[in-house]
């Protein structure tokens, strides 16, 4: 069984957490959330805080090689809380540098501009961070969703069916051994 890491903490979007999770499990993968911290953490939808989610794992506790893949929802506060995390960001380059599928959405991937590996990658994005992606060297494109060598993208929760689809489907094709590093 495929086991897959979404890696959030408080103030991620409730949606872009809540409807991969589900598509993934759907698909037979077994989902772990890891955070920063252990209990729980809170999500965020339509402008105001939301339920509760609990953490299956602290980042301490996993190692990259634990998982198939990593997936990163999005949300404002979620991604900057986040990306100041060393361990987090080790977290996140051990996926690419593995060659696994990592799939990230809205404002997520200003993580991947810290983990400093979107330079020379397609990618999509919330289109208030466009600037800072391609400034940090990506290809930007405004589509539903971006794939390139197992790096899976979207703009928005109204993205969510499009991402779901080729995140599980990235997940089923496994490592991509010429993806960049």
């Amino acid at each position: 069984m495929k086991r897959i890491a979404i890696l959030a903490t408080n103030g991620f979007e409730e949606s872009e957490l809540t409807s991969p999770k589900e598509a993934m499990e759907n698909a037979g993968f077994k989902v772990d959330i890891v955070s920063t911290q252990s209990g729980s953490i809170r999500g965020w939808s339509n402008g105001n805080w939301s339920e509760n989610y609990s953490v299956d794992k602290t980042l301490e506790e996993v190692n990259s090689k634990d998982y198939n893949a990593l997936m990163l929802p999005g949300g404002v506060i979620n991604p900057d809380q986040l990306r100041t995390n060393d361990n987090a960001l080790l977290f996140i380059r051990d996926f690419f540098a593995e060659k696994k599928p990592v799939a990230a959405i809205c404002h997520a991937p200003q993580l991947l501009i810290s983990a400093d590996v979107v330079k020379g990658r397609k990618l999509t994005s919330y289109k208030s961070i466009k600037d800072d992606l391609v400034n940090a060297g990506a290809l930007w494109e405004d589509k539903s969703v971006v794939v390139d060598e197992g790096l899976v993208t979207s703009r928005n929760p109204n993205d969510l069916p499009d991402f779901n689809a080729k995140l599980v489907e990235e997940i089923r094709e496994g490592k991509h051994e010429d993806q960049h590093v």
